[in-house]
């Protein structure tokens, strides 16, 4: 199955309440207020958010109202909206070459996939003959200390790492100093997934930033928040927190498959504009792709897309 195949097998849930609004709505001809109403609070109800929902039937009736419409013409009208709002933001995680080596960290709550798109990412960019580190600074839990070596066994990737419970902060700036020395490409810092409401673990977050400050005074170059696809309006509170820890340069988006709020996409689009890098919806390598904002408005509207399907 093609990558959009995933995508919309994965936003299924999602689009099928939408859908099921749709078909029940458009059983008269024309699109009126009461039918436009009703598909407000579908994409509301679809962790859409107020204002991206508000836009997206804006839209749909500058093109479609007191018009006969079909369910696919509103699907399309959707998909089209949808995609407007998340274009900006499909931006991919590409390293700047002029600054090696580029330090990631990786920040995110329990249970997100953090580690895993932290594996995921090293073979993405070691499959382009790139060199990259990676730094467990995840010193909470030896087994996300574990994984991570796991992950760098399985992708030729040295991983730096010291014993549970340990300074996080020693360990990414001890991986800076490898990276540096090795003159490697990239340098993946995974760190302990924390709470939002938890200050001292965010303030953690503030410190490795400092520290690594200190051996490069523009690291870390990104800082990535990876969000659960599957926590819904929580993930707002979540990207204002880590923000404020540390300021935050994009987003990857996880486990999609399978959940009924892949909406949120689009409501963290609209609310903050922060590059949308991947979307993941499984557990291989090639469940995490570069953010395509057309082919996300369609797999969420629930359109079949045939050609895109079978590629």
């Amino acid at each position: 199955m093609s990558f959009f195949g995933r995508l919309k097998a994965g936003l299924g849930k999602t689009a099928s309440r939408l859908t099921e609004t749709i078909t029940s709505v458009v059983t008269k001809k024309k699109l009126d207020q009461a039918t436009l109403d009703d598909l407000l609070d579908a994409l509301v109800m679809a962790d859409l958010g107020m204002e991206a929902s508000e836009k997206l039937i804006k839209n749909l009736k500058s093109k479609r109202f007191n018009s006969e419409v079909t369910e696919d013409e509103i699907k399309e009208t959707l998909a089209e909206g949808v995609a407007e709002i998340l274009a900006p933001v499909a931006i991919p995680l590409t390293p700047d070459p002029n600054r090696t080596p580029f330090v990631v960290l990786m920040v995110g709550v329990n249970g997100s996939g953090k580690t895993t798109t932290a594996g995921k990412l090293a073979e993405l960019w070691q499959s382009e003959g790139k060199t990259v580190i990676m730094a467990a600074a995840d010193t909470f839990r030896a087994a996300a200390i574990d994984q991570l070596k796991l992950w760098g066994d399985r992708t030729g990737t040295e991983v730096i790492h010291g014993a549970p419970g340990g300074d996080a902060a020693a360990i990414a700036y001890q991986g800076l100093e490898k990276a540096i020395h090795a003159s490697a490409d990239i340098l993946i810092i995974d760190t302990a997934g924390r709470l939002q409401a938890k200050q001292e673990l965010m303030d953690e977050l503030a410190k490795i930033s400092r520290v690594l400050g200190k051996k490069d005074i523009d690291a870390p170059h990104a800082t990535i928040l990876v969000l659960d696809g599957t926590v819904g309006q929580n993930a707002i509170s979540q990207v204002k927190a880590f923000h404020e820890a540390t300021p935050l340069t994009g987003l990857i988006v996880t486990k999609l498959d399978g959940s009924a709020r892949g909406g949120i996409v689009v409501a963290l689009a609209e609310q903050f504009g922060f590059p949308l890098h991947a979307v993941g919806v499984g557990e291989s390598k090639d469940d995490l792709k570069p953010f395509e904002a057309l082919d996300f408005g369609r797999a969420l509207a629930g359109i079949d897309d045939n050609a895109a399907d079978a590629d």
